[in-house]
């Protein structure tokens, strides 16, 4: 399994943010090719959380990952970013390693 996670800082207008990220952006990032699951939250807590959404997407791979960002819906998900995500996004992905 291998793990997209994009973090985003406090956006200019939470609530522009939330509207257009549930109604445009998360449906258009549903249909990623080779998309396992995901999930997001807008409510990321903690006493110095440098961020206000998380979402987490799962592939069976690097390559799976790989494939379905470089498809046209995946640039279409990466241009689509700065519609909403006034205060960037950070991108990371990563190996998931099951507890034994």
């Amino acid at each position: 399994m291998h793990k997209l996670v994009v973090l985003y800082p406090e956006p200019a207008d939470r609530e522009a943010f939330r509207t257009y990220y549930e109604s445009t952006h998360l449906p258009l990032a549903r249909t990623l090719p080779g998309l396992v699951d995901c999930r997001y939250s807008l409510a990321v807590g903690g006493p110095e959380a440098p961020y206000f959404a998380v979402f987490e997407a799962d592939f069976a791979d690097q390559q799976a990952l790989g494939a379905a960002m470089g498809s046209e819906v995946g640039r279409a998900v990466a241009a689509d970013v700065p519609n909403y995500a006034t205060g960037g996004a950070v991108v990371i992905d990563y190996p998931v390693t099951p507890l034994a």
